[in-house]
């Protein structure tokens, strides 16, 4: 069996168990087959956010946006990166995909009201639907080791320390975000329980 490579969670091999398989397939069936629409994700780094997201934009075929390669392919070309700029060029491409017929998955810490009101807004403008993710780790030891242990994947971008990410401001929600716990998960047990929780929402 083929080991999965993780960032954030471990790797452990691809479950080929016929009824497991089966009841995959008709989950990704059932989401592909649904209008577009927004994954709206959001979590600290560590927690297994980027992993979920872009497995799911890879399963559901969907546009994938993450803040962190534009952020950084600003910096590269010399641009000032301190405010909001990554997540409005970020709106504007989600709404562009929407417009289209191309569900979106956006991938960002999303930590703040303002942030995650605008996404929403994103959906609102182009008529489509909208599902709040709000990945976490419940088990603050394993969620140092992640941070502390993780190795950067886009070139240029300095990855944030432990002390970074818990002094990290964030928003209480004011919407209800459906929560995905990754501690002592494996990608493909939180991945399992992240498609069960979408497709109950189709």
């Amino acid at each position: 069996m083929r080991a999965l490579r993780t960032r954030g969670l471990r790797s452990i091999p691809r479950d080929r168990r016929p009824g497991v398989a089966v009841e995959v397939e008709r989950t990704y069936i059932l989401l592909r087959a649904m209008p577009p629409q927004i994954f709206i994700f959001a979590g600290l780094p560590g927690v297994g956010k980027t992993t979920l997201s872009r497995r799911l934009a890879r399963e559901l075929r969907a546009a994938y946006l993450r803040i962190d390669t534009i952020e950084q392919a600003m910096r590269d070309e010399g641009l000032s990166v301190r405010g909001p700029e990554g997540y409005v060029a970020a709106y504007r491409l989600a709404a562009d995909n929407l417009r289209v017929g191309v569900s979106v998955v956006a991938d960002s810490v999303n930590p703040i009201r303002i942030t995650r009101s605008a996404w929403r807004d994103v959906a609102t403008h182009a008529g489509v639907p909208f599902i709040e993710i709000e990945v976490i780790c419940s088990d603050t030891a394993e969620h140092r080791r992640r941070v502390e242990s993780r190795a950067g994947d886009i070139a240029g971008l300095g990855l944030p320390t432990w002390d970074d990410v818990r002094n990290r401001k964030r928003d209480p929600w004011d919407t209800r975000p459906l929560v995905i716990d990754t501690a002592g998960r494996t990608e493909s047990e939180s991945f399992a329980e992240l498609l069960g929780r979408l497709s109950g929402k189709a």
